[in-house]
């Protein structure tokens, strides 16, 4: 449905929302998503996975015209491309929206499809966060099948999330529990993912997924043996946002290998194409197109690429790319970064990241010290010729 106007801030609609859904079941929830005005234009993002047929099938019931956006990465598994062409079948889903990577982007940063082995955050950027958020422009909100029960990163979410004051996420079943989901599987006859059975309860990407021993979590075999649970379509500011993310202009600490410290940096910052005096950073904002600056890196003694919402990821490839171009100077990540990233963004070949105080408030600096040996395979010291 239309948003109505004027609107409120998305922050205050998800507030509003939370408050007047709270005690409402699933099926309530999703159906107000569909015709609540305070939502605007939905689609629901699918990714056929082990228990998607569900959140599918209520949907299908309601409104079959829904759009629902499918991320093919091309990397998924050939069982789960035949189970989503079944269950669209099956459910009569009128408006499958396939999308795909950038060809582009892929030929210039995977032409050789191994960036998930050295880069696995770089990945789920190309083939995931990227593409989807091109996907939902022009949508005021989306609909996952996120859960409590699936990790401590969505323990407290709530029916309805703020992303970063650009959309909003509705999230039917976050109070449902596994057998919630089996016994509705069960009970309205849906077909099973066949990997199921196999020993895979959460399915992503092929070479990313392994099987499940009996008594793990459910996504333990999610990028088994890496510090990675997210792909990271699901973050703003790097966790569950439920309010505004804090303001920018308040940043004020800076993090670095030795913990929190003052910004030592005194010449100021100009955004890209403004006219530049000698000693200014540069800002860069998070869709910056690093070939632009082509040339123009000599002199530059810091770099600051912005983190508006970690949603897409394209923070760190800025970073990465900047380094491979060459460039030498230090590069600070701003914004909504926390301290579970922070070996992300030095292996990507950010030096620093720069949050604001209520963030260090509220993840002190053990919390940043404890993720500071990131080291061992570190992108940026391989760059330089370091290790």
């Amino acid at each position: 449905m239309p948003l109505e106007a004027p609107l409120a801030p998305v922050a205050e609609r998800v507030a509003d929302l939370n408050a007047r859904y709270k005690h409402h079941l699933a099926t309530a929830v999703l159906e107000h998503a569909l015709a609540d005005p305070m939502v605007g234009s939905v689609a629901l993002v699918s990714s056929f996975g082990a228990e998607s047929v569900a959140l599918l099938h209520m949907l299908s019931v309601m409104d079959r015209t829904t759009p629902v956006l499918f991320l093919d990465t091309e990397m998924l598994f050939e069982e789960t491309l035949i189970y989503q062409r079944e269950v669209a079948h099956k459910l009569g889903l009128q408006n499958i929206r396939l999308i795909r990577p950038d060809r582009e982007q892929m030929f210039a940063r995977d032409s050789a499809g191994n960036l998930h082995r050295s880069d696995p955050d770089a990945c789920c950027a190309l083939r995931k966060t990227e593409p989807l958020q091109n996907a939902l422009v022009g949508f005021d909100g989306w609909i996952t099948g996120r859960k409590r029960f699936q990790g401590q990163n969505r323990a407290t979410l709530e029916f309805f999330e703020d992303e970063g004051g650009k959309r909003i996420k509705v999230n039917p079943l976050v109070h449902w529990t596994p057998q919630d989901v089996g016994d509705y599987i069960t009970n309205n006859r849906l077909p099973r993912h066949p990997l199921v059975a196999g020993g895979y309860p959460s399915i992503g990407c092929a070479p990313c997924t392994s099987r499940v021993a009996p008594g793990e979590d459910a996504r333990a075999g999610r990028w088994r043996g890496a510090e990675k649970e997210e792909c990271g379509i699901h973050f703003v500011n790097g966790r569950m946002v439920r309010g505004n993310p804090a303001d920018l202009s308040d940043a004020s600490v800076i993090v670095s290998d030795d913990g929190f410290g003052s910004d030592d940096w005194a010449g100021g910052f100009e955004p890209l194409g403004a006219a530049r005096t000698a000693d200014a950073g540069l800002d860069l904002a998070s869709d910056a197109m690093p070939e632009n600056l082509a040339g123009l890196l000599e002199g530059i003694s810091l770099i600051r690429v912005d983190f508006p919402s970690f949603a897409d990821g394209r923070g760190f490839t800025i970073a990465r790319q900047l380094r491979l171009m060459g460039y030498n100077g230090r590069l600070r990540a701003r914004g909504h970064v926390i301290a579970d990233q922070y070996a992300m963004a030095r292996r990507a070949g950010f030096d620093e990241v720069e949050i604001s105080a209520d963030l260090a408030a509220r993840q002190p600096e053990d919390q940043w010290r404890a993720r500071a040996d990131w080291r061992a395979l570190d992108y940026q010291s391989r760059l330089r010729g370091a290790v």
